[in-house]
């Protein structure tokens, strides 16, 4: 799978190295005017990730599954809580080329039922007839189809499905971590988190790589949680992200508002990775995927994203 990378050498954050700034006198202009800097190289690729034919394929089939309702999407993870993409039997050989596997159990929903309904009892035709609604300006041919009813339905999760494989976006960090994942949570205290890496069999996140959670009104500290991987650059990144999410999400109650600390997010983490050596330019997959307007909300925020950058770096320089 192809990676967006920056047209040159010098733009590319695979090409960076661990950056310093070691002189007192010009060290907070010299680290902000970076990380600004890579904030906007992070904006222009996730532009072009928004262009790139590769991210247009992966739209093109996610628009294919269903925004399933909140009560929905409970009832899928109840029974499969490692479920990522549900589709229904026909669909999943219709659309995307894949075959339910033999023996898989389905995953039962509520789905709507729209057809004919009386303009004054909402009933369709035919329980219409059994009501004491008296209704009869126009005939049943002539109402307007609508809402009726929910009815069970079955879908599967594609880990029960085998065929051809849907497009995927790449959007973990590369890189040499040296030792930034054991930096990162001897910082904890200096950032005011909790953390801990999970092994992936006890992992109960489904496809998130991380979590940031507040446990309970009486705890001081968000806990942070991520799952343990071979990829440790992208281990790191994940982390940062949390953290970055531990700065800048627990007051925020808006949804529209969290979806532009997400993007906020992932900056943060582009930025310290990339300070750290990483090669974190994927994060444009993300953020594309994440929200449309993820360069202007990049722009637009800039200075949070630098200021939650620059204090995660010295906190975990000053751990380390």
């Amino acid at each position: 799978m192809s990676t967006i990378q920056s047209e040159t050498p010098e733009q590319s954050s695979s090409q960076q190295t661990t950056c310093t700034f070691d002189d007192s006198d010009s060290r907070d202009e010299e680290m902000r005017d970076q990380l600004d800097a890579w904030v906007e190289d992070l904006a222009d690729l996730t532009s072009e990730a928004q262009a790139s034919e590769q991210f247009q394929q992966w739209l093109d089939v996610q628009s294919k599954f269903h925004d399933y309702s909140a009560r929905n999407t409970l009832l899928i993870k109840l029974q499969c809580p490692e479920a990522t993409q549900v589709a229904g039997y026909n669909t999943w050989q219709d659309e995307f080329d894949r075959y339910v596997q033999q023996g898989e159990d389905a995953i039962w929903i509520w789905a709507p039922i729209i057809t004919k309904k009386c303009p004054e009892c909402g009933n369709s035709p035919s329980y219409h007839e059994n009501t004491d609604c008296e209704y009869d300006e126009t005939e049943p041919e002539q109402w307007r189809r609508g809402l009726v009813g929910f009815r069970p339905t079955s879908v599967f999760d594609i880990s029960q499905t085998e065929g051809e494989p849907l497009p995927e976006l790449e959007t973990e960090a590369h890189g040499d971590p040296d030792g930034l994942v054991e930096d990162l949570l001897d910082a904890t205290d200096e950032i005011g988190v909790d953390a801990r890496i999970v092994a992936p069999e006890e992992w109960e996140h489904g496809s998130a790589r991380g979590v940031c959670e507040r446990r309970n009104v009486m705890t001081t500290n968000p806990m942070v949680e991520a799952v343990d991987r071979d990829n440790r650059a992208a281990l790191a990144s994940t982390l940062i992200h949390e953290f970055a999410h531990a700065e800048l999400h627990f007051d925020v109650e808006d949804e529209a508002e969290r979806s532009k600390r997400e993007v906020e997010a992932e900056a943060v983490a582009y930025v310290v990775s990339r300070h750290f050596g990483l090669d974190p330019d994927n994060s444009a997959f993300y953020l594309a995927a994440w929200d449309g307007d993820a360069p202007e909300t990049l722009r637009d925020r800039l200075d949070r994203i630098s200021s939650t950058a620059a204090d995660l770096i010295d906190a975990v320089e000053g751990a380390s």
